[in-house]
């Protein structure tokens, strides 16, 4: 039993990709209980596919494509929120038709700018070939992202169960709302290089619903989501490891399957996900 996890840490890859999977698996799901909470999952789907415009401008102007992808997923959430304040579409609408709009865009740039993107690697990403810049790179993301949720943790809690009532009790409504668009998009340009855009999906969303099957408390939901994300990275890492799959498609699947177990196995005192601010 100890061979079978000593024998991949032997390998300096598989030490970084645990560290980056477990600083990935703690993260996201914290993040993503608010978008849980709020009942806006979507929006990450979103922003995740709507940083494609930024990872080309960045490419072609040489600079870091991280930045650009930020700068992509932030622009992308202005332009739902500017698109429900101009008109009656409810937010579903606005999302899909950013979502659409943004991957297209970046298409369209990716052929006429003639930048060469990985595509792959943008969409499923690939943990194993992950640096020791890197780790370093995801651990400041992660740390930096928690230090804000802490500190600002009671407005944001207010914000997220009652933003018309946050906002007459004078609360910076619009800045909170920037502030954790931020966190979403920071969020997903850290898990970039691990799992990709799409399969972060799963860390961001799996967990937190898992948990919020089992839990009311908003914090609660955050630390049982970041314990079932830590344990999906670590658990699909290994898996991966050892049967030869696709590691980022190994880590989403597990991710999966814990709330799977959550929704089999949840208690009825949580049903109807009538969560207590």
């Amino acid at each position: 039993m100890l061979d079978i996890i000593h024998q991949p840490l032997a390998y300096e890859f598989m030490r970084h990709a645990l560290i980056v999977g477990v600083l990935v698996g703690i993260l996201c799901p914290i993040v993503g209980t608010y978008l849980v909470v709020q009942r806006m999952t979507f929006l990450a789907n979103v922003i995740s596919h709507s940083v494609l415009p930024g990872l080309a401008l960045a490419s072609f102007l040489g600079v870091d494509i991280l930045l650009g992808a930020l700068a992509a997923g932030m622009i992308s959430t202005w332009v739902i929120n500017w698109i429900r304040s101009q008109s009656f579409l409810k937010v579903d609408a606005a999302m899909n038709a950013t979502l659409a709009s943004f991957f297209a865009l970046g298409i369209l740039l990716m052929s006429t700018l003639k930048v060469s993107l990985d595509l792959e690697g943008f969409l499923f990403g690939d943990i194993l070939s992950v640096t020791l810049g890197d780790v370093s790179r995801t651990l400041g993301i992660t740390g930096g992202i928690l230090a804000l949720i802490i500190v600002f943790y009671r407005p944001l809690l207010f914000f997220t169960f009652d933003p018309v009532g946050a906002k007459v009790a004078g609360l910076p409504v619009e800045a909170l709302n920037v502030g954790l668009t931020t966190v979403i998009s920071l969020t997903i340009v850290a898990g970039m290089q691990s799992v990709g855009v799409v399969l972060i999906m799963a860390l961001m969303v799996c967990p937190a619903i898992a948990a919020s099957l089992w839990f009311r408390e908003l914090h609660w939901i955050m630390i049982g989501g970041a314990v079932l994300g830590m344990v999906a990275s670590v658990i699909g890492l290994y898996t991966s490891y050892y049967l030869d799959w696709p590691s980022g498609a190994t880590i989403a699947l597990t991710a999966f399957a814990s709330f799977a177990l959550a929704l089999t196995c949840r208690w009825g005192h949580s049903e109807g996900n009538t969560w207590k601010v």
